[in-house]
Parts: structure tokens; C-alpha cells; sequence
């Protein structure tokens, strides 16, 4: 009885609001990193996901996401290529969810947005990221082929990355023709 009592409890509480970004670069592959600290996640491989992060107070998404993609990974050279036509949201499960931000939040509702990564490597600082004003959230990070995103990322979080993969898949360079590839 007490689980139970738990479990609506936390189906009552509100998502976080998120934004999530597709770093994109030249060749159509995906920047992502590797939690750090991510303890039994790291174990099973699924360590590895896209910058993402809250939305301030007062902020819209298109700033929240170039602030997160600053904040994680020093990047600013970035143009904006598409934003995912709906938000997607993923609850916790029950044994994070009294953990991660206090338990206030049963999960997060993300808003996705991708950007073509326009600078050079060295721009990306994920071990002092905004110029050395934030924690790093990142230990690793690689270029990879977007499909395999969602085989990369923790369980729990997968639905949202298949469809975060299925709005972006056109701007993947699979999915480009050879005249349109830069």
C-alpha cells in the first residue's frame, strides 16, 4: 500500500521544462557526451547522451537551449537548423525520482531543438565548459550517426530519443543526397 500511495504521489507532481539540443556537424553526425558519475548507467553503456537542461524562469527555449549547449560544452558557433515540432516527455523511474532535484518533479518535458555546428573542434571545452564557469556534465565526448542515439542513451529516456532521432532524421547526412551535402 505504501509503494502505491508513492507512485500516485509522484504521478502527481509536475514535469521539469527542458530543452534538449542536436549539435549537428559538417559531416551529418551527432555531438554527445558521457555523463559523468553516471555509477551503474556507465556499467551497461548508457552513459552517453545530447546536451540538455532546464529552462530559467522567464526564459524561452531557443535561449535556454544556446545557453545549455554553452554551459556543457563551449559551444556558440552554431546555426539554427530545426526545432522538434512538439514537446517530449519521460518520467523518472521510481528510483531516481526521489533523488534527482529533491524529488519536486516526476520527470522532465523536453522542447528539441538542432543546430549545425559551425566552428571548429577546439571550440569544444566539455572539461571547462562556458569558459570555465560550470561543472562539467561531461568526461567523453565523440561525433556519432544519429540512429545509433537511442541505443546509446539510459533505458528509461529512449522513447524520447527515437523520436527526437525521427524529427531530425532528415538532417542526417544518411539521409542526404551527395549535391546537398556541404
Amino acid at each position: 500500500m505504501r509503494s502505491a500511495r508513492g507512485s500516485q504521489a509522484r504521478k502527481d507532481l509536475p514535469y521539469r521544462s527542458c530543452v534538449g539540443v542536436m549539435l549537428i556537424n559538417k559531416d551529418g553526425l551527432v555531438f554527445i557526451g558521457r555523463r559523468r558519475s553516471e555509477g551503474d548507467a556507465a556499467a551497461d553503456g548508457y552513459s552517453w547522451q545530447m546536451p540538455q537542461g532546464g529552462i530559467d524562469p522567464g526564459e524561452e527555449p531557443y535561449e535556454a537551449a544556446l545557453r545549455e549547449l554553452y554551459e556543457e560544452t563551449s559551444v556558440r558557433s552554431v546555426s539554427l537548423l530545426d526545432e522538434a515540432p512538439e514537446w517530449y516527455a519521460y518520467d523518472l523511474p521510481s528510483m531516481v525520482a526521489g533523488r534527482a532535484w529533491r524529488g519536486r518533479y516526476r520527470g522532465q518535458n523536453q522542447k528539441w531543438f538542432a543546430f549545425r555546428f559551425e566552428g571548429d573542434e577546439s571550440e569544444i571545452n566539455i572539461h571547462q565548459p562556458g569558459g570555465g564557469g560550470h561543472r562539467p556534465e561531461f568526461d567523453e565526448w565523440r561525433w556519432e550517426d544519429m540512429h545509433r542515439l537511442p541505443d546509446l542513451i539510459i533505458p528509461f529516456k529512449r522513447p524520447v530519443y527515437e523520436k527526437v532521432v525521427a524529427a531530425f532524421s532528415p538532417l542526417s547526412f544518411r539521409n542526404l543526397q551527395p549535391s546537398d551535402h556541404p
